[in-house]
């Protein structure tokens, strides 16, 4: 289980941030804490490793916690109200993996806590090369990306995804679109979106006629 503190000054608002993580699974709530001081002592003692971090608190801003906290083993994401632009460079530059503006959904968190679950898988142990920290951070931030683009299906680009993502060497438009008996055409442009995303990798084969071909690989 991942294991969160809410950090919120508003006690109300902090519980209904800690019943959206309940709701994810693979994640429990550890703690509340509603000032920058009850936040440091919190993660001293309970040793959470995620902290969802707003920046207006009582006795000094949420900031300035995510800076203390970044010699700690616990990640950060900035939940605040406080979409300034300052106030955003300065939570990334203290350490903070992500910023969620306040209000939001709880499917909005969700995707997030989902994103950051997977982040987390990637990186628990041993030397990264950089393909895979490149592929730990695009999972990091793939719920920040716009929904599906205006003309693609979710579904055909789920499929897509899944099929790539499972697969042991490089594919082709023409070998995909016949596993899942759609158009070369469309797995060509689910394909070149991917790329386009950062999820994935393209590159040119050559085969006896000269003519190039594009494969393409899941960015691990």
């Amino acid at each position: 289980m991942i294991r969160v503190l809410v950090v919120d000054d508003d006690f109300r608002v902090a519980g209904i941030h800690a019943a959206f993580v309940t709701a994810v699974p693979g994640f429990e709530v550890v703690g509340h804490a509603h000032t920058a001081a009850e936040a440091v002592s919190a993660c001293a003692t309970l040793r959470p490793d995620l902290v969802l971090l707003d920046n207006y608190l009582p006795d000094r801003t949420g900031l300035s916690v995510c800076a203390e906290l970044a010699s700690e083993p616990c990640d950060v994401v900035m939940v605040t109200a406080d979409a300034e632009a300052d106030t955003v460079r300065s939570a990334l530059g203290a350490g903070a993996l992500n910023f969620l503006v306040k209000p939001f959904g709880r499917d909005q968190l969700a995707s997030r806590l989902r994103a950051y679950a997977k982040y987390r898988q990637r990186v628990a142990r041993g030397s990264l090369t950089q393909e895979q920290i490149d592929a730990a951070m695009a999972l990091l931030h793939e719920a920040d990306r716009p929904p599906t683009p205006k003309g693609q299906s979710p579904v055909t680009a789920r499929l897509v995804r899944d099929a790539l993502e499972e697969s042991t060497g490089p594919v082709t438009a023409a070998g995909l679109a016949t596993d899942l008996g759609i158009a070369r055409a469309t797995a060509h442009r689910y394909l070149s979106a991917l790329v386009e995303e950062g999820r994935a990798l393209m590159r040119l084969r050559y085969g006896s006629t000269g003519r190039p071909e594009h494969e393409y690989v899941w960015r691990r």
